[in-house]
């Protein structure tokens, strides 16, 4: 395993590939370095992709939360993996994201604008962030509570890897030829289940002081990096009015709707995802 130690606290690391062409992968919430294992070794040659956990997650440090979860606010993730860019020494890449990796990546673009070139973001949070009413904070408490229930609300993430019908009975149950996506898809489970509390709690916290206070949503029309930003129509987390008004109200942004996919493509259709990413990024 490679480690940085950044802002106080190891943070681990994965790299694969190499070239003049560099991606810094962030993951989304709840999740790790390890999302992108089967799609990319199918990433083009000549591009060397890097995936660092957030503190809090996958094999990185996991300090105990302050009480207003400001050493977990989407500010705090961006500054740690510049912080990471600059301990591997890289002075300039392009981004791809996952989930609330979008928005992290929002708040980098934002204090370093000349250091970062296209972002590929995979069904993101959107500078808009996301208000979690108190029900749906409470119910990652249930989450972190019940490992069951963890791996059900997991599999409604990636829905495509599962028979339909055992997404809403439980227990969800692979579809047969989920191959090698199934036990990954198990390690992942199991990474959830050891995240700080600073991601289960403070997570949703921040997404919701984000939207609330509409800072990043009002400075869409300001970044003007290149987006191609992805989502599928089975996604149950991510609205697509907001990766509508993304497409719309950013100067350089493409928005593409997959059929049959979830909130996960990563996962759920590993080889597609890396099309995607390699359309984006490969020969630049």
């Amino acid at each position: 395993m490679q480690t940085l130690d950044v802002n106080g606290l190891r943070l681990a690391y994965r790299e694969w590939g190499g070239g003049d062409t560099t991606v810094l992968f962030i993951h989304g919430n709840l999740a790790s370095k390890e999302w992108i294992e089967l799609a990319a070794p199918h990433f083009p040659r000549g591009v060397r992709t890097v995936a660092v956990d957030w503190r809090g997650c996958g094999d990185s440090d996991k300090p105990a939360p302050a009480a207003d979860f400001s050493n977990y606010s989407i500010a705090q993730h961006a500054d740690d993996m510049i912080a990471a860019l600059d301990g591997l020494g890289i002075s300039f890449c392009h981004l791809a994201t996952h989930s609330t990796g979008g928005i992290i990546s929002t708040r980098m673009i934002l204090k370093q604008p000349e250091r970062f070139g296209r972002v590929f973001s995979l069904s993101p949070v959107g500078p808009q962030g996301i208000d979690f009413p108190p029900e749906k904070t409470a119910f990652f408490g249930q989450m972190k509570e019940s490992r069951d229930l963890t791996r059900q609300i997991m599999a409604a993430t990636a829905p495509s890897l599962f028979v339909d019908e055992t997404l809403f009975k439980g227990p969800a149950r692979f579809i047969p030829d989920a191959g090698p996506r199934a036990a990954l898809f198990d390690r992942i489970v199991d990474q959830v289940w050891a995240v700080s509390d600073g991601i289960w709690f403070g997570t949703p916290d921040t997404l919701t002081k984000e939207a609330k206070s509409g800072e990043l949503k009002g400075k869409m029309a300001t970044i003007h990096h290149p987006h191609l930003v992805v989502w599928g129509m089975r996604d149950g987390v991510i609205k697509e009015a907001d990766m509508v008004e993304m497409a719309a109200v950013m100067p350089d942004c493409r928005f593409v709707a997959v059929p049959g996919i979830g909130h996960s493509m990563n996962l759920e259709a590993p080889e597609l995802y890396a099309g995607y990413f390699g359309a984006w990024f490969g020969g630049l």
